[in-house]
């Protein structure tokens, strides 16, 4: 069994986003969100997908588009259930859009 290395909380977040690889969108599907990173479900993507992407997405309940730049630091693949997925840190937001993920996570907290 793997520890859990977050420092921070993690929600549930069940959207889709542009994910940006190279510089081409792909659309990709978020289940969980915290102040540092987002985790992926791989929709369609290339195989040699770089670390390094961009992304852009709406929290449920805002009209306000955020962009962000993040790094794939982690990559899973569930065969059994044909699902591949990745956790990306963020490396680049603005302290607007943190603060808006920091009150989406703190308002859907589960303590």
């Amino acid at each position: 069994m793997s520890q859990n290395k977050r420092k921070n909380d993690r929600v549930n977040l069940d959207i889709y986003l542009n994910k940006y690889v190279a510089g081409v969108p792909y659309m990709a599907r978020a289940s969980d969100i915290s102040r540092e990173g987002v985790g992926l479900a791989h929709l369609i993507e290339p195989q040699m997908a770089g670390k390094r992407v961009g992304l852009q997405f709406q929290l449920p309940g805002s009209e306000e588009v955020i962009y962000a730049e993040g790094e794939v630091v982690r990559e899973w693949a569930d065969l059994d259930h044909n699902e591949e997925g990745s956790g990306v840190k963020f490396t680049l937001l603005t302290e607007r859009h943190r603060r808006l993920i920091d009150q989406y996570v703190a308002r859907n907290a589960t303590n």
